[in-house]
């Protein structure tokens, strides 16, 4: 394929605005526990730092890689995934932090080998179904692949566990085998199925099922299962239109466990108010419309699938992320896409868009 158009530039300006504002506000948000931890407030901005400029770094490079020549590695990138998934859990090797085995420690790096499946089967998944369109029609053909790929996936995540990304996984999975022509009926019964698998995670699942009893009445147990989310309502609360103020934050003293991770939207709306979280919100809200638009554009099968599953990850986090700090869903590990603190999570994401940009190049579309 020839070169048509130049990149989509409001998505790579509102990317880059995002990340901007996940480095100011993870040095807000973290300070003080950085001092108290590390005695350096600016520990965890200058890690956020190194990590967003090497997100850039992989940007860049992807947005100039011809996203066709992703097919060939789809195969090895989907095993690498599964051993990853499989090494992180063997003793001596996975990481134990906050009684989840999520991560795998190289020297001084960290590698969560979770965020980088969300990408793999995404991957997989247009590419089989750019190669077999007809597929999606056929439950058999279709529907029980993507199950069988995406049961598999989840549960090697689950046993970490991290019930949230595997049930992003699972979402993004059926996503795509929607927007590749999926019948309605199948989707039904799979939707059905799926409701009467979280029911059955959650009756089993004994710290799922608590989080579930915190959430339906968080203040019943504030000193212990409802503390987080109490202090995350606290800080909102406090918020108000305008915020407190950008660093002005009293819930990151302590009283907010880790606030610049998965919480960090809290601090954000302490901090700048209803106006500043309705902005972010509107940014990612207009990045996800675009998004869209070069999926629809996209000259192929194959780069149609990709740009959906890479922007509809973006919009089931930040929703997820959202209504978690809000007290509208169960609490759940999900980061605020490009905000939330994280080395693997941000770099990798942004090498995603990247791949989204790249395919913006080859999308007939208005770039106004």
């Amino acid at each position: 394929m020839n070169r048509k158009y130049p990149v989509d530039y409001n998505i790579l300006i509102s990317v880059l605005i995002l990340a901007s504002i996940g480095v100011i506000m993870v040095f807000s948000a973290s300070s003080a526990n950085a001092y108290y931890e590390y005695h350096d407030s600016f520990y965890f901005l200058k890690r956020q730092l190194i990590w967003v400029i090497l997100g850039f770094l992989a940007m860049t490079f992807m947005m100039n890689f011809d996203y066709t020549k992703l097919k060939k590695l789809t195969g090895f990138l989907l095993i690498l995934s599964i051993v990853l998934l499989i090494v992180v859990l063997l003793p001596g090797i996975g990481s134990t932090r906050y009684n989840a085995t999520r991560w795998i420690e190289i020297g001084g790096l960290t590698i969560q080998p979770s965020e980088f499946a969300k990408y793999t089967i995404i991957l997989f998944f247009a590419k089989y179904f750019d190669k077999n369109p007809d597929y999606a029609k056929s439950f058999k053909k279709g529907v029980l692949p993507v199950l069988t790929l995406a049961g598999i996936f989840f549960v090697l995540i689950m046993k970490q566990p991290n019930f949230s990304t595997a049930g992003t996984i699972f979402i993004i999975s059926i996503i795509l085998l929607f927007v590749a022509g999926a019948r309605l009926s199948f989707m039904m019964t799979l939707f059905g199925l799926g409701g009467s698998a979280a029911l059955i995670i959650i009756s089993t699942v004994k710290y799922i099922r608590q989080r579930v009893f915190t959430f339906l009445n968080p203040w019943e147990d504030i000193r212990q299962h409802g503390y987080q989310i109490v202090q995350s309502l606290y800080a909102l609360g406090s918020g108000g239109l305008f915020g407190v103020g950008l660093g002005r934050s009293r819930q990151k003293f302590m009283y907010l466990p880790m606030p610049q991770n998965d919480f960090i939207f809290s601090i954000i709306g302490e901090e700048l108010g209803l106006i500043g979280t309705a902005t972010i919100l509107l940014l990612f809200l207009y990045l996800i419309i675009r998004g869209l638009r070069v999926a629809a554009k996209a000259p192929d099968v194959f780069g149609c699938l990709t740009a959906t599953g890479i922007i509809g990850l973006i919009g089931v986090q930040t929703l997820i992320n959202v209504a978690v700090v809000t007290s509208s869903m169960p609490a759940t590990g999900v980061p605020l896409p490009f905000i939330s603190y994280g080395g693997t999570s941000t770099i990798i994401m942004m090498a995603a868009m990247g791949i989204l940009l790249n395919i913006s190049r080859y999308a007939n579309m208005d770039r106004s």
